[in-house]
C-alpha cells in the first residue's frame, strides 16, 4: 500500500498569487477590523464583507466573532443571520438563502481533500443553504451539501448528504426526524414545545 505524499501536498500551489494576497489582506487587516466593529453595527460589517467581494443582501445580521475564511466565496440573501462564533469555511462557494439562520458555533465546511490520492489534493466543493433554513448551534455542514428550503439542522448534527426541503434533521450522522410545518397566521395557536426541541437544540 502506498504512503501518503505529504511533501507533495505541502509543496502544491493551491491558489493563484492574487488569491493568496487577498487571503493575507483579509486575515491580517479585514478580519481583525471585522471583529472590532461593535456588535450592533451589522450594516458596517456587511459593507466590509462586500468590500472583500462577498455578496450580502439587505438586513443581514452577522455577529462580530464569526470567522469567515474567504468572503469573496460567500453569498447571503436578505434578512439572514449568522450567530456568535460560527465558522464559515468558504474555500469553495457558500450560498445562504433569504431569511436563513446559522446559529452560534455552527460550521459550514466548503473544503476537503481527496483521501484517495496520496498527495491529498485540496478540493473546494460548494455548500448551498436554502431560504428559511435554520442551522442550529454547533451543527456541521459538510462540503458539496445542499440544504433545501425551510429545513432545520438540529444542534450538533452532522450533515454530509443533501437535505430535502422542510425536513428536520438530528444526530450524527443526521437523519430526518420529522417535517417542519410553519403555523399560519389563521391557525389556532396552542401551547407548543420550543422550536429547539425537535431539532435537538
Amino acid at each position: 500500500m502506498a504512503d501518503l505524499d505529504i511533501a507533495n501536498n505541502r509543496g502544491a500551489t493551491k491558489y493563484p498569487r492574487k488569491v493568496q494576497a487577498m487571503r493575507v489582506l483579509w486575515e491580517y487587516l479585514g478580519q481583525p477590523l471585522f471583529h472590532c466593529i461593535p456588535r450592533p453595527m451589522f450594516p458596517i460589517r456587511a459593507a466590509l464583507l462586500r468590500a472583500f467581494g462577498a455578496r450580502i443582501g439587505r438586513n443581514v445580521n452577522i455577529h462580530p466573532n464569526v470567522r469567515i475564511e474567504m468572503p469573496w466565496n460567500l453569498e447571503i440573501g436578505d434578512w439572514s443571520a449568522i450567530g456568535d462564533s460560527a465558522f464559515i469555511y468558504s474555500l469553495g462557494q457558500i450560498t445562504i438563502g433569504k431569511r436563513a439562520t446559522i446559529s452560534h458555533r455552527a460550521h459550514l465546511c466548503a473544503g476537503t481533500h481527496d483521501y484517495r490520492d496520496p498527495a491529498l489534493p485540496l478540493l473546494r466543493p460548494p455548500i448551498t443553504i436554502g431560504d428559511q433554513v435554520w442551522v442550529c448551534a454547533e451543527a456541521f455542514i459538510g462540503p458539496n451539501v445542499s440544504i433545501g428550503e425551510g429545513a432545520v439542522v438540529g444542534a450538533a448534527a452532522v450533515v454530509m448528504k443533501n437535505v430535502a426541503a422542510w425536513d428536520v434533521m438530528s444526530g450524527n450522522p443526521a437523519i430526518v426526524v420529522k417535517k417542519r410545518i410553519l403555523q399560519s397566521d389563521s391557525a389556532p395557536r396552542t401551547e407548543a414545545a420550543p422550536l429547539s426541541q425537535p431539532a435537538g437544540q
